[in-house]
């Protein structure tokens, strides 16, 4: 199966999501409460500090989070020294501060969360995460994102001067281990940082290290024993394939529609599976083929073809000064 890229690319916003972490938009200085504090309590401190929900935090580990609608639930009961700890929500969702925010997103959309507290390994609180906050840090990264990129460009200009071999081809290969949800998504961070190092331009990283996300997380949430992504690098395109070895795909063309997962709920509950992996894909490459048998595995293979311009000149002089 094959398609052509979409006019609609990803745009810079959207990709940041692929790159900035919880960590690196979260407020730190959290405002929390205590299981055995009052209602009366969390009123005055929601409206002293006009905010909509607090962290519970019992001897420095987060336990829960109670919201507007658990303190509003709590004074119809009309019992206003009632504990804290009584009306906290069944379910605690959290994300960590290694989390993209393309993940943190997706947890928003599926629970209908305000705010989620953000937890280390411990579930230490280390922080609090709102869409406003999610907003702010892409303003932000977006204004800082030109001078970053004249600083990178530099810096690659000299990155080669002395390597010298009669024949070189740079080709990036990572394994990714089924269920290791700690480290998906570590291989795009390696790819994008790598082509900005050779002197990419920001859009061709985002492109590759956003393609090779959804590709790594698929083999991540899907497969048995995991797979292998590589990526060659080549004077007029860039290739990326990932490689499995099972369960494979039932049905391919379902599998290509947007929104379609068959992600079990308690992956789906960490952040990851919404269906969209794939679409995504396609509109950041220029052409996607597919193919999959039940029981033996899957191929995705990827193609971003670079025109003749700067881009194609840049990556030209690259392969010359590896092969030189």
């Amino acid at each position: 199966m094959s398609t052509q890229k979409p006019t609609q690319g990803i745009t810079q916003a959207e990709a940041f999501a692929y790159e900035l972490k919880a960590g690196d938009v979260m407020t730190r200085d959290v405002i929390t409460v205590e299981p055995g504090d009052s209602i009366a309590h969390l009123l005055e401190l929601l409206q002293s500090r006009q905010i909509s929900g607090a962290p519970i935090v019992a001897d420095g580990t987060l336990v829960g989070m109670v919201s507007m609608p658990d303190l509003l639930s709590a004074l119809q009961a009309g019992d206003m020294e009632a504990p804290v700890g009584d009306t906290m929500a069944p379910r605690l969702f959290t994300v960590g501060p290694d989390d993209l925010l393309v993940k943190v997103l997706e947890v928003f959309s599926r629970t209908g969360a305000g705010r989620l507290p953000v937890a280390d390994d411990r579930r230490r609180l280390v922080g609090i995460i709102t869409k406003g906050d999610i907003a702010r840090g892409l303003l932000k990264a977006l204004q800082s994102d030109e001078n970053d990129e004249e600083i990178r460009r530099y810096r690659a200009r000299h990155l080669f001067e002395d390597i010298v071999s009669d024949r070189t081809s740079l080709i990036l290969r990572y394994r990714v281990q089924a269920r290791d949800f700690d480290n998906g998504g570590m291989s795009s961070v390696r790819v994008r940082q790598a082509l900005l190092r050779l002197g990419a331009s920001l859009d061709l990283a985002r492109r590759c290290a956003i393609a090779i996300y959804e590709a790594e997380m698929n083999l991540v949430i899907h497969t048995i024993n995991g797979g292998i992504l590589r990526m060659e690098i080549q004077p007029h395109m860039i290739f990326i394939e990932a490689l499995d070895d099972g369960p494979g795909i039932e049905d391919i063309e379902l599998a290509m529609q947007s929104g379609y997962t068959t992600t079990p709920d308690e992956i789906r509950a960490l952040g990851f599976g919404a269906g969209f992996g794939l679409s995504n894909i396609k509109r950041c490459v220029d052409k996607m083929w597919l193919q999959s048998t039940p029981g033996e595995g899957t191929r995705l293979e990827m193609w971003i073809f670079l025109q003749p311009d700067a881009e194609h000149r840049m990556l030209e002089t690259i392969i010359d000064r590896l092969s030189a």
